[in-house]
């Protein structure tokens, strides 16, 4: 039935009917579908809103199930790394923008986890809160090498300025990891975080002054630095005699298995510069070195110096004496050039190709022996890259190498060396037996 006298506020229609859809009475316009009255609050003059149909059959469309899998991720890192609620916020607005980029939409799911890490590390850093890359990968419990390469791609498509974040500025985060307050352990195992942050910064520049840092994995050392920094702040016996793996379960952190040797090279420099310290009457070992840190670090500079010079003065013999037998090393030079040459020809005169590669081979361990006779340039200065010191003997790649098929022959002797107990003897006899039985038939 159609009310003229109503008209619909929407589209000014009088097509008005009764909608008989619902259970409740009202009226709704047949050109646009808007609700003109309803019920007794139609007949009111102040009315009530119109409200659309579209509006009334509106969805709200609700975030991805990974999408918040992903925030809880996030918002459970910054928990446990402790930052402040303005780093979780830009953490959340990170993942929220990389995520529904087309770039990491369709990708796996190790590396959206990845990503939510990624995005913890770049608010971190934004906001001068300091934080390793290996820090957020043993959280995740992620490949480093992925999450470097998330990371890279993330800040690139987001256009985020992320500073260049060193060792030294990440220190004081890591040491916070350590409970060595007074709540958390007895007074004479206690240290001041902000006292043992510095000391441990000091050893961390010392280390980098000296080829330690250089290529090496920042956690191994930064531990290294806080445990030697927790020793030399009191150097008492009960402090000296702690290990490292007792050390750790003290402050409750995970071991890293190379912080040994990082504590051994720096002990190996903090023993070189002890030694130039003037007023010491003892001799500076590994054992005692703890008790001179202090005066290590603060007169740094100028015990790198005199032990440069030290040692420069410790190698000037040896160089006059290599100076005055220069014309001996001459004609060792001459002799190994005569060598080479000898075998070149030797090389020219064989014309058939196994002599040319036995002269080949001859030539190459003449090169060889000659290159050997070259000292380690490391291991002539005080302070050299480890990479340097402990070089790796590189191996000289033959220009030609015999194919092994596997149908050689094998002599008697070379079968003997492989045997090793009677039973084996004995089952190579019978072996031996049936493949002649076998020839036979």
């Amino acid at each position: 039935m159609s009310h003229a006298a109503l008209r619909c506020p929407a589209c000014g229609s009088s097509n008005v009917e009764d909608d008989a859809l619902y259970s409740q009475a009202q009226m709704v316009c047949v050109d646009c579908g808007s609700v003109v009255s309803e019920g007794v609050l139609a007949n009111d003059p102040v009315g009530g809103t119109d409200v659309s149909y579209r509006q009334t059959t509106a969805v709200t469309k609700k975030p991805c199930h990974n999408l918040l899998k992903g925030l809880q991720r996030v918002k459970a890192m910054c928990r446990i790394l402790g930052v402040n609620s303005e780093i979780e916020e830009l953490s959340q607005t990170y993942y929220n923008q990389a995520y529904q980029h087309q770039s990491f939409i369709k990708v796996s799911l190790q590396k959206k986890e990845v990503l939510a890490g990624c995005c913890v590390l770049v608010s971190c850093r934004v906001r001068n809160w300091p934080i390793s890359m290996g820090t957020i990968s043993c959280l995740l419990d992620a490949d480093p090498t992925l999450l470097g390469a998330v990371y890279l791609e993330m800040v690139k498509i987001l256009q985020i300025e992320a500073p260049i974040v060193g060792i030294t500025d990440v220190m004081e985060a890591h040491c916070q990891e350590y409970k060595l307050s007074p709540s958390h352990v007895p007074e004479e195992f206690a240290e001041d975080p902000r006292d043992l942050s510095k000391h441990a910064v000091a050893l961390v520049e010392l280390a980098a002054d000296t080829w330690i840092v250089t290529g090496r994995r920042p956690v191994p050392i930064m531990m290294a630095a806080i445990y030697l920094a927790w020793q030399s702040l009191n150097p008492s016996k009960q402090r000296l005699k702690f290990t490292l793996d007792k050390f750790c379960q003290l402050a409750k952190v995970k071991k890293q298995v190379r912080a040994l040797k990082r504590i051994t090279e720096i002990k190996e420099v903090l023993c070189k510069l002890g030694k130039e310290i003037p007023w010491l009457e003892t001799t500076v070992t590994p054992e005692n070195v703890m008790m001179q840190v202090k005066d290590i670090l603060e007169f740094k500079y100028a015990l790198l110096r005199k032990a440069l010079r030290t040692h420069e003065d410790a190698l000037l013999p040896e160089c006059q004496t290599s100076c005055d037998n220069s014309q001996t090393e001459d004609n060792t030079d001459a002799a190994c050039s005569e060598q080479c040459e000898q075998s070149t020809e030797k090389a020219e005169q064989t014309s058939d190709e196994d002599g040319n590669s036995r002269a080949e081979s001859e030539q190459q361990d003449s090169g060889q022996e000659c290159q050997d006779t070259e000292p380690n340039w490391g291991k002539r200065v005080l302070f050299a890259p480890p990479c340097v010191v402990h070089a790796k003997r590189r191996r000289v790649e033959q220009s030609r190498m015999k194919d092994v098929t596997g149908d050689e022959e094998i002599s008697d002797s070379e079968i003997d060396s492989y045997i090793r107990t009677p039973q084996e003897t004995r089952d190579f006899a019978l072996t031996q037996k049936i493949l002649s039985e076998r020839e036979k038939s």
